[in-house]
Formats: structure tokens, sequence, C-alpha cells
């Protein structure tokens, strides 16, 4: 049997989350699964001794089972009073009963909606999907509509968090000059009205309840230490909240209409096979991301960059259910271990608009 988890991250002050290309002036405002996956085994290391994150690793590597355990990227949650609304990643095709032939939809629906709320992206991907009262024009002309969209916050989505520049100054160690800059940092809300912070679902294949709770010591120890950039300043740090699936979750996971399969996670695979498979699918729907960054535990003392790879976007849709796998992506000259980039994948069954 299976076991689904939902994990809320409240952070306790700022946090820096670099992507590739975007440079440390600017801040994603949430972390993709192959990162997150990083720092979880990264700190298990620490915890747990080589011999045991060696093990682990292995299993994610063996073909002939499935891995441990599945994470997704992290959302953003907001919680208004008793209310908690969790936000997906919109899938890259249309909704069942999408309208076609109106353009100011289309631009809302575009520009606006790059994230839906649970209930929303449930109805819309595995119910009976698109309503007339889904005011997407009428937000677009006032801003002020009280239909279905809007009650949901579906519009809410900016106001979860704030991104700013932080101003820094680097000192030459050797001539100690100076050197002014910017780090972009990102703010979660935290006031008397609502608080909101990051969230992921983790699957279990089938119970393992000694994994479940070294993955819970492992969070809490990465809550005091960090996560994403500026660690040393204090960002990044959170309190992790580990749950069982509220009924409206437990829904959206057990959907059985397998028709498509929507990415919750970043994906990759060096089968040739299934790689053709997936791009020729007419079917499929998708966006390819490029990811790197660094190795932080070089011998030299200098950071070595790590291999780049291209990787199947959150949001993502194919026709059947796509299996991902670990990356090497072991720099040159790098002998201290190998360095793993997860292209796992975590997705969910959704129905669409027929062509």
């Amino acid at each position: 049997m299976s076991v689904w988890k939902l994990v809320r991250l409240q952070f306790l002050g700022t946090a820096h989350f670099g992507e590739l290309g975007i440079g440390i002036e600017e801040t994603s405002e949430r972390v993709r699964s192959d990162t997150l996956f990083s720092a979880l085994i990264a700190v298990y290391a620490r915890m747990f001794g080589s011999q045991a994150v060696s093990e682990l690793l292995q299993q994610f590597c063996a073909r002939e089972n499935p891995p441990p355990f599945c994470i997704s990227s992290t959302f953003i949650y907001q919680q208004v009073a008793d209310k908690i609304t969790y936000y997906l990643p919109k899938p890259l095709r249309f909704p069942w009963n999408y309208p076609d032939d109106d353009l100011n939809f289309f631009k809302t629906y575009k520009k606006k909606l790059n994230y839906l709320p649970l209930e929303i992206w449930q109805r819309w991907y595995q119910g009976e999907g698109f309503a007339d009262s889904d005011e997407l024009i009428t937000y677009t002309n006032d801003g002020k509509s009280q239909g279905n969209l809007n009650q949901a916050r579906a519009f809410a989505y900016g106001t979860c968090y704030k991104k700013r520049p932080l101003p820094k100054v680097a000192i030459d160690r050797v001539t100690r000059a100076t050197n002014f800059y910017h780090t972009g940092i990102v703010q979660f809300q935290q006031d008397s009205q609502a608080h909101s912070g990051l969230y992921f679902l983790i699957h279990f294949p089938c119970v393992n309840k000694t994994l479940e709770h070294d993955l819970q010591a492992v969070l809490k120890w990465l809550g005091d230490e960090g996560l994403g950039g500026e660690r040393s300043s204090g960002s990044g740090q959170f309190k992790a909240k580990w749950d069982s699936l509220c009924p409206t979750w437990q829904q959206v996971v057990d959907f059985k209409d397998n028709s498509y399969y929507t990415l919750l996670s970043l994906f990759w695979t060096n089968d040739e096979q299934k790689l053709h498979e997936v791009i020729a699918d007419e079917k499929a729907s998708y966006e390819i991301i490029e990811r790197g960054g660094w190795v932080s535990s070089s011998p030299s003392g200098y950071q070595l960059r790590r291999k780049s790879i291209r990787m199947f976007a959150e949001g993502s849709v194919f026709s059947s259910e796509p299996i991902g796998k670990l990356a090497d992506v072991t720099p040159l000259g790098f002998t201290n271990h190998p360095i793993y980039r997860s292209g796992i994948s975590l997705s969910l069954p959704i129905k669409v608009k027929s062509e």
C-alpha cells in the first residue's frame, strides 16, 4: 500500500532561491524538486553517514524496484483563518470544457493563472471542467468579480510573498577592496490576517515507517540550517509540518482516469526509447528547462560547476505516466563522491480538453 504525505514549510524569515540564469540579484518564490532532493540527501548523509546515504541512493538507482520515495517541487500555500489554499502548477493543456472562441478569456487564462487553487485545479482537470461562473472575462474588465475563481483565491497568488533586493558588501580578503551588490530575497506573508509558505508532496510506494521517521528528522535539521542561498545570513530557516492528506487531496491522488498525467516535479531520463516516445507523442505538451549549479564540497576548497542537464518542467502533460531517474552530474575531476540530480518524477492523473 502506498503512502502520501503533505509537508508544509513555514519560513521564519527571508529566503533566497536561486535559479539558473536569473542572477543573484533575483530569486524564485519556490524550490524545485531536484534542489529539494539534493538538500535532503546532503543532510541525510551528515546525519546517518556515508554508508547509509550510499545504500539509499542505490535504491533510487535500482531499475527493478520503484524508488523509496518521490517528491514534488515546492509550491505556495496560503492560510487565511482556518482555510488553507494550496496552489498547483497549471497543466500545459486546456481544461475540460475550455471555451476556445474567446480571446479575453485566453489572455487572462494565459497570463494571470500560472498556478491554480487546489479546488479549481481538481474541478478543471479531474471533475466537470470549466464552468460559465468561472469569471475570467469579468476579472479582466474590473478586477473585482465575486465569481468562483475570485472566491477560491485564484488571483491571490501574488499576495502570498514579496520579492525585494537586499544590499550587500563584499570585501576582498587580500586588498580589502569593497564591492557593493544586491541579492534577491523573498519574504512570505506573515501577519495577523494570513500567512503563507511552501509545501510539497511526498509519495512512498510502500509503507516504510523508518524512512518516514528519518526524513522527518532530516527536515528538522534542514529547517534549522536553512534551505536555499544566503544561509550564513539566516535565510531559508523554516519549521516543517508533516501531515497526512486531507480528503480533497486524497481524491486528487486517487483519481482513476489515467488518460493524461501532469508533472508536479521535474522529470529526466536518459532512456532513449522512452525519450523518443515522449517527444513523438502528439498529445504531450511540455516545457524543458536547463538545470545547473555548483558543488560545494570540492576538495580544493573552490566551488565546481555541476554538469548541466535539461529536464521537463512542472505542468508538462504526457499521455503515459513519466518515470524519471537520477542524473549523474559529477564534474570532471571531482572524486569525493558521485553528484546526482533528481529527475525522478511525481505526477498526477488528469483529463484535458479533447482536440
